[in-house]
């Protein structure tokens, strides 16, 4: 990814900040449909990454973030091992889950971000719907930094990340759900 700073055609952003996500207030969330029936949900608590703010012009923010697919709760242990296991994440191969933005559109409050997520070495485009929760900054409140949070959501086809066990018994769409804190 070309950042601002590479890129000659950028403007010039008067205002930048780096933010960081807190892991002990984020996590992602997913749910896909169990033998067309329910829904089965999971989340992964190791979440981590950061966010570059270009305030002056949000368009030209971006965001990294690695998930540990060890941390994987679906509150089922013995399913939990499954999911790690080669018919799913194959967590021995492939332990983290990325996401690397390419573009950010619309205003501040609500946007959506479009990067790339990779999941179990397979690469692809997804967008997220991005709204902005609000900002804490009474630095003295919260551990002596600034802090923002951000809601996401999106889906995608999990046949196209390398995932296609299951196919009759496990639906393809799958809903993701991400909470961020981030600090300054």
């Amino acid at each position: 990814m070309t950042t601002l700073a590479e890129s000659n055609t950028a403007p010039i952003v008067q205002s930048w900040s780096v933010w960081h996500i807190d892991p002990r207030h984020s996590l992602a969330e997913f749910s896909a449909r169990h033998m067309m029936v329910s829904k089965v949900r999971g989340r992964f608590t190791g979440v981590t990454g950061s966010i570059i703010d270009a305030a002056d012009d949000p368009k030209y923010s971006s965001v990294k973030a690695e998930i540990d697919v060890t941390t994987l709760i679906t509150g089922d242990p013995q399913r939990d091992e499954h999911l790690r296991s080669p018919d799913f994440f194959d967590v021995a191969n492939h332990p983290t889950i990325t996401f690397e933005s390419r573009r950010v559109s619309g205003p501040r409050e609500h946007f959506s971000v479009t990067g790339d997520l990779t999941i179990r070495g397979q690469t692809r485009e997804v967008t997220l719907d991005v709204t902005f929760n609000g900002a804490l900054d009474h630095a003295a409140l919260y551990q002596g930094k600034a802090a923002v949070g951000f809601s996401a959501h999106g889906k995608l086809d999990r046949t196209e990340f390398g995932l296609t066990r299951y196919g009759s018994i496990i639906g393809d769409d799958v809903e993701i759900i991400i909470e961020c804190e981030f600090t300054k």
